[in-house]
């Protein structure tokens, strides 16, 4: 999955297995009739029966444009072809593939932080009408408004199982905005005492290079070394720069190579350009990033000041 070759397997089950699952993880259910006659009720059935066939049911699964949702549109217009109209006017604002992605999902969860992270700016333009349906709500509008030949497609809506109400207690102290929060305090205070101090915290040092620089890896991964098609273009590279991995290794020494003061200059550079991507909208990153960002820039300051100083003095 992480290589981003996603053969998945087509399974069928027994509706009312399938109700119970609902149920139990307490998911609404609503069902839309199809207004379909004997003749096209067969030809679906006949598709959906081959596309179960062995021989049939793998495809390759893409998160956006050929999941579970988009399915559902899709093997009705092989089906029906063009007596199979789509209504672009189901939408009244389109979005784009980010945009819609957090509509589902709360900002400040660690889901959500992590799709921000992961995926790259090609998920910033905006999607098509139909591309929207690879969530289930816009599947669920468009059968409503869609035509089959002259005919509404469907012409009834029911609902099967109502979820009850749950209060949803996330805890602030688990959220990726309180630890990144507390991290950036934490360094204020680190590079206070160090600045007061006349010294530098090393092991510090490493270990925040090494976590940014581990975190820079891993997108460098999903950009350049998988088949992924959504992690490509990720400008978050900019601020999670992998080099620092290697970096970190240097800063454990007392006395560092004279070239880290340029280095430290180049991810001050660095950052500065992913904040004018960010306010060209080329790539909209997570807002929880900006203490994580002051973090950063704060210590490369501290670091850049010791060290220009110190070969200066030399």
């Amino acid at each position: 999955f992480s290589q981003g070759r996603m053969d998945y397997l087509l399974a069928r089950n027994y509706f009312s297995d399938f109700l119970d699952d609902y149920k139990r993880e307490n998911r609404w259910m609503k069902e839309q009739m199809l207004n379909l006659d004997a003749k096209e009720r067969n030809e679906l059935f006949l598709f959906l029966e081959n596309n179960a066939r062995p021989e049939n049911r793998v495809y390759q699964y893409d998160y956006i444009l050929n999941n579970c949702a988009t399915k559902i549109w899709d093997v009705q217009k092989k089906v029906f072809g063009d007596k199979l109209v789509f209504e672009n006017d189901y939408v009244d604002t389109t979005y784009t593939f980010r945009q819609l992605m957090r509509h589902n999902l709360k900002t400040n969860s660690w889901g959500q932080f992590g799709i921000d992270l992961a995926l790259g700016s090609v998920i910033d333009r905006e999607a098509t009408p139909q591309e929207h349906m690879f969530l289930p709500f816009y599947v669920r509008d468009q059968l409503a408004k869609a035509k089959l030949t002259s005919k509404p497609l469907s012409v009834k809506e029911t609902t099967i199982f109502k979820a009850a109400q749950e209060e949803h207690k996330n805890s602030f102290f688990l959220s990726p905005l309180f630890w990144f929060s507390l991290l950036f305090i934490i360094t204020i205070l680190v590079t206070y005492r160090d600045y007061k101090n006349k010294t530098r915290s090393r092991w510090f040092d490493f270990i925040l290079f090494f976590i940014v620089g581990l975190h820079g890896l891993l997108i460098f991964y999903l950009w350049f070394l998988t088949d992924h098609v959504w992690t490509v273009m990720n400008f978050n590279i900019l601020w999670v720069f992998p080099l620092n991995l290697i970096v970190a290794f240097f800063l454990l020494k007392k006395n560092p190579p004279s070239w880290i003061s340029k280095y430290l200059v180049l991810l001050l550079g660095l950052i500065v350009i992913a904040l004018i991507l960010w306010i060209f909208k080329v790539q909209s990153f997570s807002v929880l990033i900006i203490p994580f960002l002051l973090l950063l820039i704060t210590r490369y300051f501290f670091l850049y000041n010791r060290f220009s100083s110190k070969h200066l003095s030399k």
